[in-house]
């Protein structure tokens, strides 16, 4: 085979899985390095805020709410300036490179000493967030051939929802047990173990020679792909509001042992990679029929949650549910974006995590705030499901203009060619 130096070649099969592997692997070491903080938050609480912990304990929580939020807030920056600044650069290169950051943020955030200084180093870890993942998602799309588009979003995403799996759960323990700087140092590890991969693996592929810091920013003119980030942004929020807090719901509503936090994140873990394969499949069905599917099973899941959470059943269906619902919704928004975009794909395949991490840290925040407020640890669940409902409104919107459009004969965006085209 030509080197990757040397230009595009044809990858064999073998090469074709191993590289999807190690596509996936970046995305499993994010979705640890984003999701272990849910898990500990009470004991980065009583590490870094033992003051505030000592007076109260569910303000500390609430307080640390925040490391959760400046992650999101890193992505939402990070996602397009990356993504539109580095749209022509070979596309290994740029994934390397944000693998490499990726690591050395997530370092700082397990060395540095104090409160303060680690939200802002998760702030800086989350920088890459967003374009790894829009990148990752064009090279699997291509690997994988014409018609998978969302399939192979999905692919890079269960890199993700695995972590969740096994990662999350696992990380959480050795957080537990010896503390949650080694938990970040763990995760630090994974990212290097995926920068040896990719190198390895992934085949060499061109940015796109033709782009502009001014074509990708052209998205930001289009009314759809306003709505498209705004379904994910708002609508999102209902999964975080929930999991930014579920290990204390665990503990305080359902009464559970400390123990049992990482079997609830593995329940919430294997939920949300069973939907994130349902909705790559079925978005590549129909985006409009799947958004308007999985938003009412995510309001479902969360009135199920709210109103059982007491109970240990109760609270692992209402996880399940809740999981497997909103994952199953990201390969859609994305399919949508990247629909509405046109020739802003880059950019459009990185804005989803900005999106989704603006609902993170909205979800967080308003969690917080209404715990802080003395309302309990089961009142982020309907804070999520006023989200949701909200996105669900967002999401007849925007297919209502479609709707319109369609009647007055203005075509409907769409996207073709290497990846596929995809259904109404």
């Amino acid at each position: 085979m030509t080197p990757d130096s040397n230009g595009p070649t044809t990858p064999s099969p073998a090469r074709i899985r191993f590289a999807l592997l190690a596509l996936a692997m970046g995305g499993f070491g994010i979705g640890a390095t984003e999701f272990v903080a849910m898990g500990l938050l009470p004991d980065m609480a009583a590490d870094l805020l033992p003051s505030l912990s000592a007076e109260s304990t569910d303000a500390a929580n609430a307080a640390a709410g925040w490391i959760i939020s400046a992650y999101a807030l890193g992505v939402v920056v990070g996602a397009p300036t990356i993504a539109a600044a580095a749209a022509r650069w070979p596309r290994k290169r740029l994934l390397l490179a944000l693998l490499a950051a990726f690591s050395l943020g997530t370092i700082a955030s397990a060395l540095l000493p104090t409160f303060e200084l680690v939200v802002a180093a998760r702030f800086v870890a989350a920088l890459p967030h967003g374009a790894y993942f829009g990148i990752a998602s064009l090279v699997a799309a291509s690997l994988m051939g014409p018609g998978k588009r969302a399939r192979g979003v999905a692919l890079v995403l269960s890199g993700l929802t695995i972590a969740n799996v096994i990662g999350v759960p696992l990380i959480t323990w050795l957080g537990q047990q010896a503390g949650w700087r080694i938990a970040y140092l763990a995760v630090a590890g994974i990212f290097v173990a995926t920068f040896v991969a990719v190198a390895v693996a992934v085949p060499w592929q061109a940015g796109d020679p033709t782009a502009t810091m001014k074509r990708e920013l052209r998205i930001f003119t289009r009314t759809q792909a306003w709505f498209a980030l705004a379904i994910g942004a708002v609508g999102f929020g209902g999964l975080f509001s929930v999991y930014s807090y579920v290990a204390p719901l665990a503990t305080e509503v359902t009464g559970l042992p400390t123990g049992a936090v990482p079997i609830v994140l593995v329940v919430f873990g294997l939920g949300m990679t069973i939907g994130n394969v349902v909705g790559g499949r079925l978005a590549d069905w129909s985006v409009r029929r799947s958004m308007y599917l999985f938003f009412a099973s995510l309001s479902g899941a969360l009135v199920l949650l709210g109103a059982t959470a007491q109970h240990p059943v109760g609270l692992a269906v209402g996880v399940f549910l809740v999981g497997a619902s909103a994952a199953a919704l990201s390969p859609t928004i994305q399919a949508r974006l990247m629909d509405v975009a046109r020739d802003s794909q880059s950019i459009a395949a990185a804005l989803n995590h900005s999106a989704l991490n603006i609902g993170n840290s909205l979800g967080a925040i308003l969690g917080g705030l209404v715990i802080a407020a003395g309302l309990g640890y089961v009142a982020p669940v309907w804070v999520g499901l006023m989200l949701t409902v909200s996105g669900s409104i967002l999401a007849l919107g925007t297919f209502a203009l479609d709707r319109a459009r369609r009647r007055r004969g203005i075509p409907l965006p769409s996207v073709t060619g290497a990846f596929g085209a995809i259904g109404d």
